[in-house]
């Protein structure tokens, strides 16, 4: 009988199974589509190339390993689910990661390509074929953005809103000043060469302002780090040590309310510490 009611469940189960694949994976494909949307237009920015294939292969193993990793740690099932949807999240992170450092390597470049800018003025070539050479010299990222802004030229469309586009991409202040520089230098006829050598000097000396001041805050911020950590480590130390202590707050009705108050506290003190840290020139 036993035998019989266990074939019953097996063949319904697997007939459900049957049944409703079709949907969960149209659904899933649905799902994914979205994903894939918002995420390929932001590697096509930054000059990635992934094809769709692996974006889905990535989205579904990160949450799976994520979660798997979770519960062999934990042995929570609960635990093993949160991680594997926060997985979710995780190629988000990265490619903001990603345009991070792109737009810092392309800060960098801007004083040699100004530089290089300058010089290609010096001998006669117009702004275009400065870009062009720049193009062809400098490496990447500064070359591909560049780039972009010459086809997007040779598209027909006029120069300022290309070197406006630029500038909406990068989101960098040093790019903005330069093309501000070159819009008001192409309305008034200003001379882009001196102009240019001043942009680098400028740019200079803000760079090094700025060394300065992350030198002299990087003390507070490391002291800010350890404050935040120092609250967490403790707990976990006692919790290790004699879980009876930590045991008080989770059993008795005023230990939680301690328990919830230190939690908020901790909570403020990160976000203000993380805004005090925060210096902006």
């Amino acid at each position: 009988m036993t035998l019989l009611i266990f074939i019953f469940t097996f063949i319904s189960a697997a007939l459900l199974a049957y049944l409703l694949y079709p949907f969960a994976e149209g659904r899933f494909r649905l799902w994914h589509k979205g994903r894939a949307e918002k995420i390929t237009p932001k590697l096509d920015q930054i000059f990635i190339a992934v094809p769709y294939k692996k974006i889905l292969l990535i989205d579904v193993l990160i949450p799976l390993c994520a979660g798997a990793l979770a519960f062999y740690f934990s042995r929570a099932p609960l635990i093993a689910v949160l991680a594997a949807f926060s997985g979710l999240v995780i190629p988000n992170i990265i490619i903001q990661q990603l345009e991070k450092l792109r737009r810092a390597k392309f800060a960098g470049q801007l004083v040699d390509g100004l530089m290089l800018l300058s010089g290609s003025l010096k001998a006669g070539l117009s702004l275009t074929q400065a870009f062009e050479a720049m193009v062809e010299e400098m490496p990447a990222p500064i070359s591909q953005e560049f780039s972009l802004v010459v086809r997007q030229n040779r598209m027909g469309i006029p120069l300022e809103d290309c070197l406006t586009k630029l500038k909406q991409r990068m989101q960098c202040e040093e790019l903005d000043m330069i093309v501000t520089v070159i819009l008001v230098a192409r309305e008034t006829g200003g001379d882009m060469t001196a102009i240019f050598s001043n942009l680098v000097i400028t740019i200079r000396e803000r760079s090094r302002l700025l060394g300065k001041v992350k030198a002299l805050c990087s003390q507070g911020k490391l002291q800010g780090n350890i404050m935040m950590l120092l609250p967490i480590v403790f707990g976990y130390s006692v919790y290790k040590l004699d879980p009876s202590f930590v045991n008080i707050l989770i059993n008795d009705p005023q230990g939680r309310g301690l328990l919830i108050y230190a939690v908020i506290s901790e909570i403020l003190g990160i976000i203000f510490i993380s805004r005090l840290s925060k210096i902006e020139i």
